[in-house]
């Protein structure tokens, strides 16, 4: 038998206020007593470990409800931009991996921010003068845009005669040559060139994840994008199956089936036997498929997003663009309902608040048909939701699936959004507040690696609706900012909710996996605008240490350079 026990800090549970005065006590993996730390001594053996907190705060450990982890971990072998601070960087970053890398005939990677570059788009002239004749290819941070070398646009054989994809666009030079930026579907206009993702790094992508997100106090998490049609990489469920089988996957991880939305109705018999096939393997219960991935819309940065009013040109005009609905809501409304009827969960990226209306619109329509499920079905980035669309969560058992380092004034929304906005949509950007009022349940993740996946830097955004050192007002208002208990909770027992392990996770409760996170100092004694200042001091999975800090380091300033709203 094996036992640890935690005393001499304050409890988080999952939700409320911390306990005081309590010790966890956890035997062979679980946690077996949650009780008076003048009791611990009827709950231990003699060889049990103690863990001093020493003021600290114990809490179950946090689960990403949105985070492409695998894409995220690739991006950190290649050529990673994601730490550039301006475009002059971004290239000094790409000449010195070809210089690094001399016989790799694509340069691949991603993370350039597009508020970094006039109008979000950068040019094919800056890779090739910093790389001639080299085929690069670069998403973006938020996945929505790629950026190309004249040599890679010209391989693809896209001219000036090429005609946008219905679902994307390309940037154009005067002569309507591309200029070397590819929004959305347009990207995928150099899927027949670029090479296909090996399965080894795939593998080494999960891995390289897995060891950066566990230090986060991270212990499970909902991948956003598996599958057969998953489009940025190559599938990444093999590479999870491959590190259960081998004994590598730490966390507990639930795939989100991704939706071709160039496919139909077919696609619901293919998933419910996917999820029947991983929910066989061993061993069981630390990898699930049950839930199926949606596009409904793009993103605001890039006009893309689905906008009930039109979006605004650079001098103030309505423009006759409402952004994209990637799939008919006629259509939607069909796939929602089978696949709520077939037992999917249906997580669906919806950002504009006409995608927010046209996703509970189709979670309508499952109710009528099928009646009330278990699905637990989310909608994630949720950046702009009608005041009138809100009590809606709730009637309709919608959870609100939040990104919450996004909710602050940044140069990106500052610049590339908001002067393309009505008047009074800056009011009604992501409405956390809201929801609370409203009484609907609340997820949250990061959408890393297009934003930091720290859930601590993500929870001080979450109450303040402010980045630290800045001066400017609350986005949205004061009354959108969310106590540190409810952000707290939207992260553990929301996202273990979302994810159907709430019987064993997301909350310290007897019975339930000893997967914790001790953050010093404890945030519950901070003042709001120092929560940044906490760190994880180490993070647990089923009762084993898994990360330990080694030394105290200042705690880093958080980064809310996000080109955001995700894939």
């Amino acid at each position: 038998m094996t036992q640890v026990v935690f005393q001499g800090g304050a409890i988080f549970t999952g939700s409320g206020e911390p306990l005081q005065g309590h010790a966890v006590v956890v035997t062979d993996g679980r946690i077996t007593a949650l009780v008076s730390e003048t009791e611990i001594d009827a709950h231990i053996g003699p060889d049990a470990e103690r863990v001093d907190l020493d003021g600290a705060l114990l809490a179950p450990g946090f689960q990403d409800a949105h985070i492409h982890a695998v894409g995220g971990g690739i991006e950190l072998l290649q050529c990673n931009l994601s730490d550039s601070e301006s475009a002059e960087d971004a290239v000094a970053m790409v000449r010195a991996y070809a210089e690094a890398n001399p016989d790799e005939e694509w340069i691949l990677g991603g993370g350039w921010s597009m508020d970094h570059y006039p109008g979000g788009a950068p040019v094919r002239t800056l890779l090739d003068e910093a790389v001639p004749g080299r085929l690069v290819l670069l998403v973006s941070r938020d996945h929505h845009s790629a950026w190309a070398s004249t040599a890679a646009i010209e391989l693809a054989g896209i001219t000036a005669s090429t005609a946008d994809p219905e679902d994307g666009r390309v940037e154009r030079e005067a002569d309507g040559y591309p200029a070397g930026t590819f929004h959305e579907g347009a990207a995928d206009l150099f899927e027949e060139v670029r090479p296909k993702t090996d399965s080894e790094l795939i593998y080494r992508g999960l891995l390289r994840a897995q060891e950066e997100l566990v230090p986060l106090g991270i212990t499970g998490w909902q991948d956003a994008m598996v599958g057969q049609g998953a489009a940025a990489i190559a599938d990444p469920l093999p590479a999870y199956e491959r590190a259960l089988a081998e004994g590598a996957l730490q966390v507990h991880v639930t795939g989100a089936q991704w939706w071709t939305r160039t496919g139909g109705i077919e696609q619901v018999e293919h998933m419910t036997a996917e999820r029947a096939r991983v929910a066989a393997l061993e061993p069981a219960g630390r990898l699930s498929v049950g839930t199926t991935k949606i596009m409904v819309d793009g993103v605001a940065e890039n006009q893309t997003a689905a906008m009930l009013t039109p979006y605004r040109d650079g001098h103030g005009h309505d423009t006759h663009n409402h952004g994209l609905s990637f799939i008919d809501p006629e259509r939607l409304r069909e796939y929602v309902t089978a696949l709520d009827a077939a037992g999917m969960q249906v997580h669906m990226h919806a950002l504009g608040d006409r995608a927010v209306r046209e996703a509970l619109d189709a979670l309508a329509v499952a109710r009528e048909h099928n009646g009330a499920t278990d699905g637990r079905h989310h909608l994630a980035h949720l950046q702009i939701v009608a005041e009138e669309d809100i009590p809606r969560f709730t009637d309709l058992d919608a959870v609100a699936n939040l990104q919450a380092l996004w909710a602050t004034h940044e140069d990106q929304l500052d610049e590339l959004t908001l002067p393309f906005l009505q008047d009074g949509q800056e009011a009604r950007q992501y409405p956390f507040g809201d929801f609370v009022r409203a009484g609907a349940r609340l997820a949250a993740g990061s959408d890393w690696p297009v934003s930091s996946a720290a859930p601590l830097d993500a929870i001080h955004i979450a109450v303040n609706r402010t980045y630290p050192g800045s001066t400017q007002e609350p986005l949205g208002g004061a009354h959108q900012r969310l106590d540190l208990a409810t952000a707290m909770a939207a992260y553990t027992s929301g996202s273990a909710w979302v994810n159907h392990r709430d019987h064993d996770t997301g909350s310290i409760r007897e019975g339930y996996l000893a997967d914790l996170v001790v953050i010093s100092p404890d945030p519950f004694q901070l003042p709001a605008s120092d929560l940044y200042q906490s760190e994880i001091s180490s993070t647990w999975i089923g009762g084993a240490r898994v990360y330990e800090r080694t030394a105290a380091v200042p705690a880093p300033a958080v980064s809310v350079s996000v080109d955001n709203r995700e894939s």
